[in-house]
């Protein structure tokens, strides 16, 4: 088989979902609903840890959530720097207090 083009099978997020809870919450056997499905057991097992860790955010996709994730961050950060700024400008726009009166 190693020399032989294989090509990878692709599974779509709602298919994954799907047989992880015909285990989990069907109460089927993991290696029947694998062989019913024409996957492999260590598959399924590999899906249903990713799915009890991430839940309903497993399986993101070609990495689009993760993009919005990393974007999401960044705008919290972003966020926190000017609040930083906002505070700063305030209190270098107070008066000294130097005796003077306006």
């Amino acid at each position: 088989m190693s020399g032989e083009n294989v090509k990878k099978r692709r599974f779509d997020r709602d298919f994954k979902i799907s047989a992880v809870k015909m285990v989990t919450e069907g109460g089927h056997k993991a290696s029947e609903v694998a062989r019913s499905l024409g996957i492999d057991p260590n598959q399924l097992y590999s899906w249903k840890h990713k799915f009890s860790d991430n839940g309903e955010r497993a399986f993101p996709g070609k990495g689009h959530l993760t993009e919005l994730a990393a974007l999401r961050r960044q705008l919290r950060e972003v966020e926190t720097e000017r609040d930083i700024l906002k505070k700063a400008v305030g209190i270098f726009s107070k008066p000294t207090g130097n005796g003077l009166s306006s």
